[in-house]
C-alpha cells in the first residue's frame, strides 16, 4: 500500500484524468503504425532532452533528433561507438558530455519502452543495469556505473540566473542504509504497483523514494525520471500504460524545474527517512497530475503535425529535407534553390507553407533571414 493517504481532493482529481486518459485512448485507437511511431519518436526525443537538459546538458531537441536520426541507420546497439566520431565533429567535440548523456538516456527509454512488460517484476539487478546503460558511454563514469555509490551525494539545485546553488535533499548514506533502503523499495514497488486502484500515486511514490535514497552517485535524477516512466508502463491500467508510450512527461518537468525542485524538498524538508511514512508525498502526486494533464495536451498537437507532414507536396517535402542532414543549419533561400535545383518561387512558397505548419522557423529579416529547423 502507499505510505500515504491520498485526500478526497486528490482522488476527485485523479477521477477526471482517469476520464481523459481513457478520451485519450480511445482517440488513439484508429492509430495507423507509421503515426503510432512518430507519436512515440516524438515522446522518445522530447524526454531525452528535457531529461538531459535538467541536469544541465545543452543539446536541443532538433540536435537529439538528428542524433537519433544518425544511430537509427544501422540499428545496432554499437551504433554511437561507430558513429562517436561523425556526431562530435558535427555538434563540436565541446559538448561531448553532453553528447554522451544523451545517448546513453535514450538507450534507457528505448529499453523502457521496447521491454517495459518484460522487465517486471522489477529486480535491483534490472535497475543497476540501466544505470549502466545510461553511463555507459561516459568513460568517466566507468568506474560507478551500474554500481551504488561509496561516497555522499545530494541533490543540489543551480539557478543559472544567479548562479546560487541550494541543497534540495540530503540523500541516504552510502553502503548499508542505501542497499537496504533498495531492497525494501523494489518489494514494495512489486507488491503495490498492479494492486492499487491509483498506480500514479504508486510511481510517485516510487520515483520519491528512489531520488531521496539517491543509491548511485551520478544520473539518479535522469534514471529517476525514466524510472516514473517505467511504472506507468507497468501498471494494470491499460489506458495510462498504453499511453505512456506517447506522452513527453520530461518536456513539461522541464518547463516547470523550479517548480519540482521546490516541491521535492516540501516532500522531505530536505532529508532522507528510513519511515517513508514520515514524508509528505501529496504535493508531489499534484505536480504530477498537473504533468500527466499537460502532456496528454501534446498528443492532440503531435497528431495534427503528422497528418500536415503527409499533406506536404514533393516540393515541401525536398525543402525540408535539405534540413534533416544538419540539426545547426540556418539556411537562406539561395542556399535550398541550389541544393534541391527547384525555382526560386517554389521554394519560397514551400517556407512560407513549411513556416505555418511550425516545421521551420524563421530568423532575422529581409537579406538576413535564415530558416532553421522545428522540432
Amino acid at each position: 500500500m502507499l505510505s500515504f493517504t491520498p485526500s478526497k481532493k486528490i482522488e476527485n482529481e485523479l477521477k477526471m484524468l482517469q476520464e481523459l486518459l481513457v478520451e485519450t485512448y480511445r482517440n488513439l485507437e484508429d492509430l495507423s503504425t507509421g503515426e503510432a511511431k512518430f507519436l512515440n519518436r516524438f515522446a522518445l526525443i522530447s524526454n531525452i532532452g528535457a531529461s538531459t537538459r535538467i541536469e544541465n546538458a545543452v543539446l536541443t531537441d532538433q540536435e537529439i533528433e538528428w542524433v537519433d536520426t544518425v544511430l537509427n541507420e544501422n540499428g545496432k546497439t554499437t551504433a554511437f561507438d561507430e558513429k562517436r566520431t561523425f556526431i562530435l565533429d558535427k555538434l563540436s567535440k565541446d559538448r561531448e558530455r553532453s553528447i554522451e548523456e544523451v545517448v546513453g538516456c535514450r538507450q534507457v527509454l528505448i529499453t523502457i519502452y521496447l521491454q517495459a512488460d518484460e522487465l517486471f517484476p522489477l529486480t535491483e539487478a534490472v535497475m543497476r543495469g540501466l544505470h549502466h546503460d545510461l553511463l555507459r558511454y561516459y568513460p568517466e563514469a566507468s568506474s560507478h556505473a551500474g554500481g551504488y555509490k561509496t561516497a555522499s551525494n545530494q541533490v543540489v539545485f543551480i539557478n543559472h540566473e544567479t548562479g546560487k546553488h541550494r541543497v534540495v535533499l540530503d540523500p541516504a548514506p552510502p553502503g548499508i542504509i542505501t542497499s537496504m533502503a533498495m531492497a525494501e523499495l523494489v518489494k514494495w514497488y512489486n507488491d503495490t504497483i498492479r494492486k492499487h486502484p491509483w498506480p500514479l500515486l504508486v510511481a510517485t511514490e516510487f520515483v520519491f523514494r528512489f531520488l531521496s535514497i539517491h543509491p548511485f552517485q551520478d544520473g539518479n535524477g535522469r534514471l529517476g525520471r525514466a524510472l516514473f516512466i517505467l511504472a506507468l508502463s507497468q501498471s494494470k491500467d491499460k489506458y495510462l500504460t498504453d499511453i505512456s508510450s506517447f506522452i513527453a512527461v520530461d518536456r513539461h518537468i522541464e518547463q516547470n524545474r523550479f517548480l519540482y525542485y521546490t516541491i521535492l524538498h516540501q516532500c522531505s524538508a530536505g532529508k532522507f527517512q528510513a519511515d517513508p511514512t514520515h514524508y509528505n508525498l501529496e504535493p508531489l502526486a499534484w505536480f504530477f497530475i498537473k504533468i500527466i494533464k499537460s502532456s496528454l495536451a501534446d498528443v492532440d498537437i503531435y497528431r495534427q503535425k503528422y497528418t500536415s507532414l503527409q499533406k506536404l507536396s514533393e516540393s515541401s517535402l525536398a525543402v525540408l529535407s535539405c534540413f534533416k542532414t544538419g540539426p545547426e543549419k540556418r539556411l537562406k533561400v539561395s542556399d535550398i534553390v541550389t541544393e534541391t535545383g527547384l525555382p526560386r518561387r517554389t521554394v519560397q512558397y514551400a517556407l512560407n507553407t513549411l513556416t505555418k505548419q511550425d516545421f521551420l522557423q524563421l530568423l532575422g529579416r529581409g537579406a538576413a533571414s535564415r530558416y532553421q529547423l522545428l522540432f
